[in-house]
């Protein structure tokens, strides 16, 4: 466990541990939840499909392209659970494939039409 204090900036670095140099990360989703089982009940979105929903959510410069880093401000978790688990899907692109999830960034999914 890591202790914070209510509105104090959470520092994070994912990196992926590979011999080629080609391969870079693109943080997909990360939400803060009280069950670590089901990380979609009482969630609290960061970022979601690549897009900021945060926003005390700030990305910071790393040298590598297999390293995020990244901070968000601690919030006071729901129903005044004392435990949050925080939770992210990383995808792992080849580096100069722009054709590739990594360089596709945030996206918005459009809402279906209902059929009269």
């Amino acid at each position: 466990p890591y202790y914070v204090n209510i509105n104090q900036d959470l520092f994070l670095e994912a990196s992926l541990h590979s011999s080629d140099p080609f391969l870079e990360l693109f943080l997909h989703t990360c939400v803060a939840s009280p069950t670590r089982l089901n990380p979609e009940t009482g969630a609290y979105t960061i970022i979601k499909d690549g897009c900021v929903k945060d926003p005390t959510y700030a990305a910071f410069y790393s040298p590598h392209r297999h390293t995020l880093r990244f901070k968000f401000n601690a919030f006071q978790s729901i129903r005044s659970n004392p435990v949050a688990y925080l939770q992210c899907q990383l995808v792992v692109c080849r580096a100069f494939d722009y054709s590739s999830r990594c360089y596709q960034g945030c996206v918005k999914r459009s809402k279906r039409e209902a059929d009269s």
